[in-house]
């Protein structure tokens, strides 16, 4: 078994499945996945959960409500007016693309999402406020597409664990586990959730719980300057 599989297999038996991303529908993944940059999930919810409440969850109502209205709804998730823009400019994407694919909110995602993975990166990456990490989630998540999400907790251990090194760019990262896992995006979908439990939970920033942690076995690096 090589080394990502057997750290997969000590992630899943220690935590469990993950069932990731917590979401009712594809929109509430790639609002979420917007939301959730620069906070934690806990204020996510808090916002999607005001968007449920008031009916303003679905691609018409975003397209048309006022940036400035829609700010303040989204505003337990931090920056908020910062991310009303770029949930309006991810919203404006779909309206453009896929306008007469259908009237309703899961016929224009499924004719967005049936495209090709590549050319659906590109198109989510030109939208201002959306990078890698966004695209690759909301592609994953919401689109079930064979993509490896990599965020800070899935760069801390790879570092710590000698696997990378630490001038890995993102692509680079992405790629380390494309080549060595087949494609699978239940595979893609559990380990990205896996490791954002140990960073939460074990390898953390400052302080990681190294003798405690489910990967202790596989030698992790802890330096007084932690990554």
């Amino acid at each position: 078994m090589s080394p990502l599989r057997e750290i997969y297999t000590a992630l899943y038996d220690h935590f469990g499945p993950q069932n990731w991303w917590p979401a009712d529908s594809v929109l509430e993944v790639m609002v979420g996945a917007v939301l959730t940059q620069n906070t934690n999930w806990r204020n996510v919810s808090r916002a999607i959960d005001n968007l449920k409440q008031d009916h303003l969850l679905s691609l018409n109502t975003l397209h048309h409500i006022p940036v400035e209205l829609l700010a303040e709804k989204i505003r337990p998730s931090g920056y908020y007016n910062l991310k009303a823009a770029r949930l309006k400019n991810l919203v404006r994407l779909l309206y453009e693309e896929e306008q007469n694919s259908g009237e309703s909110d899961s016929e224009i995602l499924n004719v967005f999402f049936a495209d090709d993975t590549a050319r659906l990166r590109d198109k989510l990456l030109s939208v201002k406020g959306v990078g890698p990490e966004t695209a690759d989630s909301i592609l994953l998540y919401g689109g079930g597409k064979p993509v490896f999400v990599i965020d800070a907790y899935t760069y801390r251990v790879l570092v710590r664990h000698g696997l990378i090194g630490e001038e890995a760019d993102y692509g680079e990262m992405q790629e380390f586990f494309l080549d060595r896992l087949d494609e699978d995006v239940r595979l893609y979908n559990e380990y990205h959730a896996l490791l954002v439990c140990l960073g939460k939970e074990f390898c953390k920033k400052r302080n990681p719980l190294c003798e405690q942690c489910p990967l202790r076995e596989f030698e992790p690096i802890y330096v007084e300057d932690p990554v």
